[in-house]
């Protein structure tokens, strides 16, 4: 069993999904292996990694609309608001949607479906740089 780990940045244009299967397909690639494990940690508590469709530009609209209606912006409702009425909802949003994902690696190719990306999923209004640490495991 052979093992890699990497960290990778990401800017994000603000509240949104920025799909980043392809730097991560790419590296994981370099890596040689035919089989195994990758997983990625977001390191952050205000951002958050989630597997969804990528044909359809509507999903990501309805996904951050839903999370508007669960998780709302209003800084009359939370105790913790440091940093503005987006910081506590955007814990939360991580919460729901985790920081963590593990994905196969099958024939040396992460085994996604047809329709599926991996998305950094910034639940801030500003933009950022995001970190993402990932681990591949396997032979």
């Amino acid at each position: 069993m052979r093992q890699a780990t990497t960290t990778m940045t990401f800017d994000t244009n603000g509240q949104g999904l920025t799909e980043i299967t392809r730097p991560i397909a790419a590296w994981a690639g370099e890596q040689g292996m035919e089989a195994g494990l990758l997983t990625l940690f977001c390191r952050h508590t205000s951002a958050s990694l989630l597997i969804q469709e990528n044909a359809a530009p509507e999903v990501k609209t309805d996904i951050l609309d839903y999370f508007a209606r669960i998780a709302p912006e209003d800084a009359r409702a939370y105790a913790h608001d440091d940093e503005g009425p987006d910081d506590m909802p955007a814990h939360l949003r991580a919460i729901l949607t985790g920081v963590n994902l593990s994905i196969p690696l099958i024939g040396g190719r992460l085994a996604l479906g047809t329709w599926q990306g991996i998305y950094l999923f910034e639940h801030r209004r500003a933009a950022h740089r995001r970190q993402i640490a990932i681990h591949i495991a396997g032979a």
